[in-house]
């Protein structure tokens, strides 16, 4: 809780540069019958007395701040180093908004030309974007990115095993559009999708694949495949990544791909009931005019010094309006300062570790759930930090059960598809402890 004094002089200085004689005045324009409403609210409260029936209310709240969870499905609990809530809180970050005057924003374009050089480096493409609202609009930009280079191909193919909120939202961008998404079934009994799964929807109407990386259900798919397929017919392939994951696996760019999009809430992003989390959408340099969102370039002033600057700017809806590449602008700029100053902080070794992490605490979490009696690991392929489970009891019952103990179980996957009703996405993190999954292990050991 911050508090900002003001005191008389400051308030008086304020208003003589606003013109007005008391605070008063700001008000005349409404009504006086309205000024004051009756409220009906609850006595007022001290500072203190308001403080901890706060803390009170917040404390109801379950989070994976006073639990133990193994939940992810898009959404991940990363620790978060200080570094990066010390610098958002830098008033120079915290307040800005749109840099158009480059002359007084320069500390904010470089950071995000930073951000856009990192992520570069993460996907192994060559131009980034400042960011978009989340890895579902991400992937659906990407998605509409391809469609319009070439023109003449309208056609997105889409692999089942692509997270079912991102291919949703896809569908609701494409509405209205003279373009098809061609969804691909979902192999249930593999929860993989396989190049040969892939070949017969690829044809001279494919403007791009669509798979993700790791898939919805943790499963690292043939990327390679997938561009070597999409290439033969023409087209483009887009992977959704998880970015994490590339501090273990080969980068997408590097095995083919030609758009990588994905959700950035694991790059230093806390989870905070589901928002505010990151877009990334980066491509290769022969789409750059048509990439939306905004972009910051290094150049040179009149006198030979290191500058940054909003590039490639008609592009963009407040110069170009219902012509511009996209009506979406950019993420909360905060987000994409939190994505690189968490990049930052741990560096190429220290990402590399903490998806080490990440894979072998699943991967043990993995072993010890496949010898329960009564309980399956689902699914063919390697995976990175998450897996489905056939639990011997609905996976709704098996949640309320882990939550009296404490526990955040994983996803009930019938949630998105009828026919996994009896399956539980379920993830590890560096967060996870051994003692917290042997925990975990032993709870799920009493259900029958």
């Amino acid at each position: 809780m911050t508090f900002n004094p003001h005191t008389p002089e400051d308030r008086k200085a304020m208003l003589e540069a606003i013109g007005v004689d008391s605070i008063e005045e700001l008000f005349d324009v409404v009504p006086p019958a309205h000024r004051f409403p009756s409220l009906d609210l609850p006595p007022r409260l001290s500072e203190a007395d308001a403080f901890r029936e706060l803390t009170r209310l917040a404390e109801r709240n379950l989070h994976a701040g006073t639990a133990i969870t193994f939940l992810g499905a898009g959404s991940y609990n990363h620790y978060v180093p200080a570094t990066v809530q010390q610098i958002l809180w830098r008033g120079e970050f915290y307040t800005a908004y749109t840099p158009y005057q480059p002359e007084v924003a320069q500390g904010t374009l470089q950071s995000i030309y930073e951000f856009q050089s990192l992520i570069c480096l993460l996907t192994g493409m060559e131009v980034s974007n400042a960011s978009l609202y989340d890895g579902a609009t991400a992937l659906a930009e990407g998605a509409l990115l391809s469609v319009s280079v070439p023109r003449q191909r309208t056609k997105i193919v889409v692999a089942g095993t692509v997270h079912p909120y991102y291919r949703s939202v896809l569908h609701t961008y494409t509405r209205g559009l003279a373009v098809t998404v061609d969804e691909l079934p979902l192999p249930y009994d593999t929860l993989l999708t396989s190049p040969d799964m892939v070949a017969p929807h690829l044809d001279e109407h494919t403007a791009c694949m669509v798979v993700q990386y790791p898939n919805f259900f943790g499963r690292i798919e043939d990327i390679a495949a997938f561009a070597a397929l999409a290439h033969q017919a023409g087209a483009r392939l887009l992977v959704s990544a998880y970015p994490i994951a590339l501090g273990l696996l080969r980068a997408p760019g590097e095995l083919g791909a030609d758009i990588v999009t994905g959700e950035g809430q694991s790059l230093g992003i806390p989870q905070s009931f589901g928002g505010p989390v990151l877009g990334l959408l980066a491509t290769k340099r022969e789409l750059v005019r048509q990439l939306p969102g905004r972009l910051i370039g290094m150049t040179q002033d009149s006198e030979g010094k290191r500058g940054f600057v909003m590039v490639l700017q008609t592009r963009e809806q407040h110069i170009r309006r219902e012509k511009a590449t996209s009506n979406i602008c950019t993420n909360q700029g905060l987000m994409a300062l939190a994505a690189t100053v968490y990049l930052c902080s741990l560096g190429k070794q220290g990402l590399r570790r903490v998806a080490e992490l990440c894979y072998h605490k699943a991967h043990y979490l993995a072993e010890r759930i496949g010898g329960l009696d009564g309980w399956e690991v689902v699914g063919q392929g390697p995976f990175f930090n998450e897996f489905a489970v056939r639990a011997p009891l609905p996976p709704q019952e098996v949640n309320r059960r882990l939550l009296e103990e404490g526990i955040i179980g994983g996803y009930p996957l019938g949630e998105v598809d009828s026919r996994l009703s009896d399956l539980m996405l379920v993830c590890a993190t560096e967060q996870n402890t051994r003692e917290q999954i042997d925990r975990f292990v032993s709870v799920l050991a009493t259900m029958r």
